[in-house]
């Protein structure tokens, strides 16, 4: 019986260290402002894609969605520089 109290205080103590340093990486990562800008992360990888399209999409007639996504990407620039 011991050693199962000893376990558990263990868990528990091992739990608080994990969470105390998920705390102090996130107050470290507020504090150098990784959170500023996480519109402009989202469309990087968005448009990194994208600029994969091969002309297989343009043989099989999906051209049309590339052209809608790059006025939306043209719209959402230029509501973005406002």
């Amino acid at each position: 019986m011991g050693m199962d109290l000893s376990l558990t205080w263990l868990s528990i103590l091992g739990g608080l260290a994990m969470g105390l340093g998920a705390v102090f990486v996130f107050i470290y990562a507020v504090k150098n402002d990784y959170f500023q800008d996480l519109e402009n992360v989202k469309y990087q990888v968005f448009w990194s894609d994208m600029g994969e399209t091969n002309e297989s999409s343009i043989e099989r007639g999906t051209h049309h969605h590339v052209a809608r996504y790059r006025r939306d990407r043209q719209r959402c620039r230029a509501q973005g520089s406002s």
